[in-house]
């Protein structure tokens, strides 16, 4: 499944008083999962000047932004990006009002809120004390967020693609064998025990590839995990 994290960064707060969109950041995920596919862009504010509380926090400059392309020059790509899949976002009725602002303005479509999933909301809903800023649950979840010195979209959108799969439970099971040394279990785990086949599979291993197995097991050294699954029982004293 393909999903794609978002985050913008804004001139102030409010679109409908003339505020603009300055930054767009975008994570690609499949299954959950970063492919390393982003879409980042800055963008003229078009003469409207950034409230000095918004570049406290997110450190763009008018100076910097009046040298970036327009919205409307670089829509057509971003939507490219997005194409169908889902935007996962936090707080995303903030980041859809400047998004369906800008493309209002340039007369295309606006992006339906069916497609949008709010992580604020889940962040809520699992941890309803909060507090559920994205520093918050970084922390919470131990996400190292030590770079985010000041707001940006690309680093909130990849810290959020961390915050969005334990949120939902579905971090990676650490590779082990025998079922030692898990550290998390994944949403939806918990499906019943797999029937006994009635007639087992012809092995494929032969005598020679056994061999070879145990002599590259003594190179590991006599701690090595695959030592419980070739060696011998102990006999009982």
């Amino acid at each position: 499944m393909r999903e794609i994290v978002l985050d913008t960064e804004t001139t102030g707060l409010d679109p409908k008083g003339g505020d603009r969109l300055i930054e767009l950041g975008c994570v690609e995920l499949m299954n959950r999962i970063p492919t390393g596919r982003e879409y980042h862009c800055y963008f003229t504010p078009e003469g409207r000047a950034v409230h000095p509380d918004a570049e406290a926090v997110h450190g763009l400059s008018g100076s910097f932004l009046v040298t970036q392309p327009r919205f409307a020059d670089e829509a057509p790509r971003f939507i490219e990006f997005i194409a169908d899949a889902p935007l996962v976002i936090h707080n995303a009725s903030f980041d859809i009002g400047f998004i369906n602002h800008e493309l209002e303005r340039i007369g295309l479509p606006q992006i339906l809120s069916t497609r949008v999933v709010d992580t604020l909301a889940l962040a809520r809903r699992r941890h309803p004390a909060g507090p559920n800023s994205l520093d918050a649950l970084c922390k919470r979840y131990g996400i190292d967020n030590s770079q985010r010195i000041k707001h940006g979209a690309i680093m909130d959108s990849l810290l959020l693609a961390s915050v969005y799969v334990e949120l939902l439970g579905e971090r990676q099971i650490t590779l082990s064998l025998g079922g030692h040394g898990s550290t998390a279990q994944p949403g939806n785990a918990g499906h019943g025990h797999a029937r006994q086949r009635p007639v087992p599979l012809q092995t494929r291993v032969t005598l020679v590839i056994e061999q070879a197995h145990r002599l590259f097991v003594e190179t590991l050294g006599p701690k090595a995990i695959w030592r419980r699954f070739t060696e011998p029982p102990a006999s009982a004293p």
